[in-house]
């Protein structure tokens, strides 16, 4: 099973956003179905072993939160951007991370930059440190807190990483 899907969440996602890009035509179906299970065996020799994880309640309880949290800062960053823009401090702060892998730190820094008001910017070249763009920066180490414990630790405990 695992030959004819290397990555069944990537096909699934590669089934699903072309049935949503295309339709739910018989050929749709086909053509979909054929890609989504294509690619992936073609491109499974070419990609590093990912982790796995097998805690699902803890990744959806890292969605839920993540989408949470995605509310309120549009909503902060709403009123910070209809109030006057003299107010806002924008600035750069340096993250140390702990987490290890290319996954985790991809979902991190996705995370971070799904967040309204901040951006990952870069890692340094170890990848021990990520750079994060911050809208408003009145507390730098209220935000290093804050991403440590509701995004890095909880993907250390799904990845166990």
């Amino acid at each position: 099973m695992t030959r004819l899907f290397p990555t069944p969440y990537h096909s699934l996602m590669l089934f699903t956003v072309w049935l949503l890009l295309n339709g739910f035509a018989a050929a749709d179906l086909l053509l979909g179905a054929f890609f989504a299970i294509g690619i992936p065996v073609l491109v499974a020799p070419l990609c590093p072993k990912e982790p796995v994880t097998n805690q699902p309640i803890k990744v959806i309880l890292y969605f839920l939160r993540l989408l949470l949290d995605i509310v309120k800062s549009n909503i902060d960053v709403a009123v910070r951007v209809l109030q006057n823009n003299k107010t806002l401090k924008p600035g750069m702060i340096a993250y140390h991370l702990e987490l290890k892998g290319d996954l985790p730190l991809t979902i991190l820094s996705s995370t971070i930059s799904l967040t309204p008001g901040t951006l990952s910017a870069d890692f340094s070249r170890e990848k021990s440190i990520l750079y994060v763009h911050v809208l408003h920066l009145e507390d730098e180490q209220a935000i290093i807190d804050n991403i440590r414990n509701r995004y890095e630790m909880p993907l250390k405990e799904i990845f166990k990483c």
